[in-house]
């Protein structure tokens, strides 16, 4: 599995999870920059994506959702923040209704960095996400983010190598 590390820090109110992927660094970045690839691996199984908006570029609005068995949706906004082209991009992640785009109220905000750096012919990818309360990190670690996460990021080797 690429899932090497998952690492929760209260006092600095962070999740990170490390990862390793069997594919060059330009391979994974071009799935995080294409909407259609990324929605082949954001969300668990149990809970595919779909990206409405997505353009890796700084400044940008990202829109999805996801969806639950049941056909619930999740929406999600990316406020990307900064983009170093195949090696790293930045965005703050706020829940949000999927049907009007409205941030989430009283929905915890992360900010996020994705990085990538080559490793004996492979990829390592730490992706670090910084809560603005103890509070915030603690509902979505009760929703079962770090699951869900390892779930979605565990898909991407298979997607990588079809």
């Amino acid at each position: 599995m690429p899932v090497t590390d998952v690492t929760t820090d209260t006092d600095s109110r962070t999740i990170t999870i490390t990862a390793e992927f069997a594919a060059p660094v330009e391979r994974v970045w071009e799935m995080y920059a294409d909407p259609r690839q990324l929605e082949q691996v954001f969300g668990p199984p149990s809970h595919p994506a779909t990206f409405v908006d997505h353009e890796l570029a700084e400044g940008r609005t990202t829109r999805y959702y996801m969806t639950g068995p049941e056909g619930e949706r999740y929406g999600g906004l990316w406020e990307i923040t900064g983009v170093d082209a195949g090696r790293s991009f930045t965005f703050e992640d706020r829940f949000a209704d999927p049907e009007t785009w409205s941030p989430a109220e009283g929905m915890p905000v992360s900010r996020n960095t994705y990085a990538f750096e080559q490793v004996d012919g492979g990829t390592r990818a730490t992706f670090t996400s910084v809560y603005d309360s103890a509070e915030g990190l603690q509902q979505v670690l009760d929703m079962g983010v770090e699951e869900g996460a390892t779930e979605s990021i565990n898909q991407i080797d298979g997607f990588l190598a079809a």
